[in-house]
């Protein structure tokens, strides 16, 4: 799911449960990428070294944040900068949040990967439809 600043759905993509997060991004990179937009925020599922050099080869700023490996704990400045950027993470976090606790998301009612986005898809429009009211 691609969020804008707002808290608005850009873009939904559904793929099966055993789908790694952090072999999304340059799938969801040409619908993140605006012009103008010079970084891109993430969270630590995004966080792999092919990511890195994707964005390094696109000029943008990478904002995702830094991720501990096992036997090797983060550095102060990685922290300091996770902290920076998680702020941003809230509005993707209240997005799942408002979904689940509204229209009961993260259950998949259906069969088949078809269907189940065909139920991803309605419950953003109907949360981008609830969220429009407060913003206008």
């Amino acid at each position: 799911m691609v969020v804008d600043e707002r808290g608005l759905i850009d873009v939904v993509y559904t793929t099966r449960a055993n789908v790694n997060d952090s072999k999304l991004l340059p799938v969801l990179l040409p619908y993140i990428y605006k012009e103008g937009k010079e970084a891109i925020y993430a969270d630590k599922g995004f966080k792999t070294t092919k990511n890195d050099e994707l964005l390094r080869k696109m000029h943008l700023k990478n904002r995702i944040m830094h991720k501990a490996y096992r036997g090797k704990k983060l550095k102060y400045w990685q922290k300091e900068f996770n902290k920076l950027v998680g702020g941003y993470g809230y509005v993707i976090e209240r997005t799942f949040g408002s979904i689940k606790r509204w229209f009961n998301g993260g259950v998949a009612r259906y069969k088949g990967l078809a269907k189940v986005h065909a139920q991803h898809v309605l419950q953003a429009i109907a949360y981008n439809l609830k969220r429009a009211v407060s913003l206008v």
